[in-house]
């Protein structure tokens, strides 16, 4: 399994001189650590960015990494405010890379803050990805939803699908 980091709330800390939250490292080895995972991975940081300052030429990066990786399961963490444009992004690309299953997960919360949703999010990526056929997921709040069939709700801070016959966990 190959993992690239974009950011997102998932990888912020408080900083506490700034007085706000930052990126400092990437919070996944400790997250994979508490996890005890066994499956083989790769960790790649592309960014660590601000979803919200994410931009077509980084989601070219995205798609360029995930195209050229040779692995078939990509994890990618990811901001929540644009993740489902980089998961529509990704699968207009799929027929480039249709042996591929692609999932994006992130967090509401920073994991280095604690009483995080982060490791659970991380969690369900990968079943996600030991279990699903190829494709480009978002795995989010307990369910995994299609890439281009899904919204996040900022009102409830929760992923939704954008017609509730394309949830795939139902």
């Amino acid at each position: 399994m190959q993992i690239f980091i974009t950011g997102g709330t998932l990888d912020k800390d408080y900083h506490p001189i700034q007085g706000q939250l930052t990126f400092e490292k990437t919070q996944l080895p400790e997250m994979l650590a508490q996890a005890n995972l066994t499956q083989p991975t790769a960790l790649s940081v592309l960014m660590l960015k601000d979803s919200l300052e994410m931009t077509d030429a980084d989601r070219k990066i995205i798609t360029e990494s995930c195209l050229n990786c040779s692995d078939n399961q990509i994890l990618i963490t990811h901001g929540t405010d644009t993740m489902p444009i980089t998961a529509a992004t990704l699968l207009k690309h799929h027929t480039q890379m249709p042996e591929k299953t692609i999932v994006l997960t992130g967090a509401m919360r920073p994991f280095a803050l604690g009483n995080s949703d982060a490791t659970f999010n991380l969690g369900s990526a990968i079943m996600a990805l030991n279990l699903t056929r190829p494709g480009v997921y978002i795995a989010m709040n307990g369910q995994l939803f299609e890439a281009g069939k899904v919204t996040k709700n900022t009102q409830k801070g929760l992923f939704e699908v954008t017609s509730p016959s394309n949830n795939l966990t139902t």
